[in-house]
């Protein structure tokens, strides 16, 4: 495994962004582990966070782009902290836009915050996990409601590599063949599970073998 993957593992272990333990997902489903980019709090943070997404999609998308779309709410950090290291790194000005839960009616108008879409622009939409697929149903419509516009793809920092809402298939497989996106991940669970199944990481055992038969457990129901 590369050495940037371990670091981002141990980089969400230490933000405590990626748990371990019981937890109800957005899709329903019951999971033994949890990512929440929430818990990116610090500046110190958000500043690597925005380095590894900058990369990730650097090395997957290059440069030929003009917005990243960070769905709202915990898309919006993400857009913004990515943006800002993608300038500094790749000295390349990306705009940022996200969309609001409730359109605003008064000053700023409309929908979105941030960059407004137009016709021409080609954007790469960032969230932080992508489970079954259900958020990209409700930012696909918003983007494309703006016009003629081009999405490049998807970036997500973890792959859960389980089922999408289909059921049969991936959910990063599942947005590529319904709406024609490449959906890409700095890392994928099964990486996770790699680098940290009893594995001491600062004098912790992450994932014991309980641990892993539950995640062993969870796969035969939701995994691809």
């Amino acid at each position: 495994m590369e050495a940037y993957k371990q670091e981002f593992i141990e980089f969400m272990v230490d933000s405590h962004v990626l748990k371990f333990g019981d937890f109800t997902l957005k899709s329903g489903r019951k999971s033994p582990f949890f990512m929440n980019a929430g818990a990116y709090v610090t500046g110190t943070q958000l500043k690597k966070l925005g380095e590894y997404y900058a990369k990730a999609i650097h090395d997957n998308f290059g440069d030929d782009f003009d917005v990243l779309f960070g769905p709202a709410y915990k898309g919006i950090p993400l857009s913004v902290a990515t943006t800002m290291a993608y300038s500094e790194l790749y000295g390349k000005d990306i705009r940022y836009c996200s969309n609001r839960k409730e359109i605003k009616d008064h000053g700023d108008v409309g929908i979105l915050l941030g960059s407004s879409i137009k016709d021409g622009d080609r954007v790469v939409i960032i969230e932080d996990v992508t489970t079954s697929g259900k958020s990209i149903e409700e930012t696909f419509p918003i983007i494309k409601a703006q016009g003629n516009v081009e999405i490049k793809g998807l970036m997500v920092s973890l792959n859960r590599m389980e089922k999408g809402l289909g059921g049969k298939v991936s959910a990063l497989a599942e947005i590529k063949e319904k709406y024609d996106i490449e959906a890409r991940a700095i890392v994928t669970m099964q990486e996770v599970i790699e680098h940290l199944y009893n594995r001491p990481y600062k004098g912790q055992i992450y994932i014991d073998d309980t641990l892993k038969a539950a995640i062993d457990k969870y796969y035969e129901t939701y995994g691809v």
